[in-house]
């Protein structure tokens, strides 16, 4: 989709409410714009700002059909993040989001359409800058992690990981040296981490062109290794603990995959996989990390000069 920033497209609407969402700047918006943020999961001023910046362009706007919003976008995106964080069903949205079908459709269009990565690669995008690296990363980590799964799990996308004793899925994900995702599959818990390598490897490879050192632990061991060297020209490099380490130990790089993983642990509605769908597992971590990158971009330290308030300007 286009680069372009949303925020920049149109000037200030004077009749539209304070907020600077398109639907409210072009007065489409059905719902309360004067809400109050209450829940820890709400994005302050400074970080709907990130978060403005970041959103994908709607189809209307660039004349590819579809209508103009008709929710404040900082609404649906607090909602869902609500949702996120609080592992609530969506029937039981408190009364002050918008209505729980219209958060639900608006999160169901954000699936279907590919735009929660999109938002997050952007945050991803910016965040790296932030931290002084290129926003296309050179190396990546690779790793798995089991969740049971909820009676909502149909039993064609569930499966039992004999290593870890679960019955649900896994979550297999790809990050940068910094454990921001790159790539995200939610299979069954019986696909082995092998099985899934194979399967994001090469769309990794044609996303990340200057992508050529993936670690991996000993489950990526064996043919992989030679495939994704001759297949893709990616080195995966095994990243193995020595014989007398005992309980517990940080591993080199290691650690940051992990890191990412525990992060979403901080989500509950990923403690547990509750979804029908695997592509809704993956739109939730997608936004659950979206929730974290726009936090941190929100800090002082990490906006640009322009950006930044005058007191921390002047100290």
């Amino acid at each position: 989709m286009s680069q372009i920033c949303v925020a920049a497209l149109f000037p200030s609407n004077p009749r539209a409410s304070a907020c600077d969402c398109l639907a409210h700047r072009f007065g489409n918006a059905a719902d309360r714009p004067d809400r109050v943020q209450r829940y820890p999961s709400d994005m302050t001023d400074a970080q709907w700002a990130v978060a403005r910046d970041a959103l994908p362009v709607p189809a209307w706007l660039e004349g590819r059909g579809g209508q103009p919003e008709g929710y404040c976008h900082r609404q649906m995106l607090d909602a869902i993040f609500y949702v996120t964080d609080n592992a609530i069903k969506w029937r039981a949205m408190p009364c002050d989001f918008p209505a729980w079908d219209r958060v639900y459709a608006f999160f169901r269009r954000w699936r279907k359409n590919g735009m929660a990565r999109e938002f997050h690669d952007r945050l991803r995008g910016r965040l790296r800058t932030a931290e002084g690296r290129q926003v296309e990363p050179t190396a990546g980590i690779i790793d798995s992690q089991s969740v049971k799964g909820a009676a909502s799990v149909p039993a064609a996308s569930r499966g039992y990981d004999g290593g870890k004793k679960i019955n649900g899925r896994r979550r297999h994900v790809i990050t940068d040296s910094l454990g921001l995702l790159l790539m995200v599959l939610v299979t069954a818990g019986n696909v082995t981490d092998r099985q899934a390598a194979h399967m994001m490897l090469p769309p990794l490879h044609a996303r990340f062109r200057k992508s050529t050192l993936i670690w991996a632990d000993n489950g990526y061991t064996g043919h992989l290794v030679t495939w994704a060297k001759e297949k893709l020209r990616l080195t995966l490099q095994i990243v193995k603990r020595s014989d007398d380490m005992a309980g517990f130990v940080v591993l080199p790089r290691w650690w940051c995959v992990e890191r990412t993983l525990g992060w979403l642990m901080r989500s509950r509605r990923l403690v547990r996989d509750f979804e029908t769908l695997p592509a809704s597992s993956e739109t939730f971590i997608y936004f659950s990390l979206a929730m974290l990158m726009s936090r941190r971009l929100a800090r002082p330290a990490c906006r640009p000069p322009s950006e930044q308030p005058q007191w921390a300007a002047a100290a």
